[in-house]
């Protein structure tokens, strides 16, 4: 029974993630720490790292944290977050940025929305007037024209 326990914080934590992505995103992304993310909308750089991926490195440190301390589900909770941000990485900068050349034919209703919604998200190059802050779970508007 313990087992399920750990799981269920485990999932919890991982589904949990979206929220926190969504909500990093719209409101501290584009919101007081614009500075940090504006170069991922603007590409002004020729560099590979962006100022942007110190967010992913944020969420790395709280989930060691997790993973390092005595709480009693910590190792769950990290796990959790640390598998959202490896679920996060592979979607949002593998397959829809291909910072690695991979996952470059897939062409699923999903994929096909996920990429939609995202494509949605970056046409506004400013702070301002933003949609689709989420990674994992689109709005629903995005998949109607793949599943009818």
């Amino acid at each position: 029974m313990e087992i399920v326990l750990w799981l269920t914080i485990f999932l919890a934590t991982f589904s949990a993630m979206e929220f926190m992505a969504w909500f990093t995103h719209k409101y501290v992304m584009h919101g007081f720490l614009w500075s940090l993310h504006k170069d991922h909308h603007k590409k002004d750089h020729n560099s590979w790292w962006e100022r942007n991926d110190l967010f992913f490195v944020f969420y790395a440190i709280v989930s060691m944290y997790f993973f390092m301390s005595d709480i009693r589900f910590g190792i769950a909770i990290g796990a959790g977050i640390a598998a959202y941000g490896l679920a996060y990485f592979l979607v949002h900068d593998i397959f829809i940025h291909q910072r690695f050349k991979l996952f470059r034919k897939a062409d699923g209703w999903y994929a096909k929305a996920i990429r939609r919604a995202h494509k949605m998200h970056h046409k506004h190059l400013g702070k301002e007037h933003g949609e689709c802050f989420g990674m994992l779970l689109p709005p629903i508007k995005y998949f109607k024209k793949y599943l009818s």
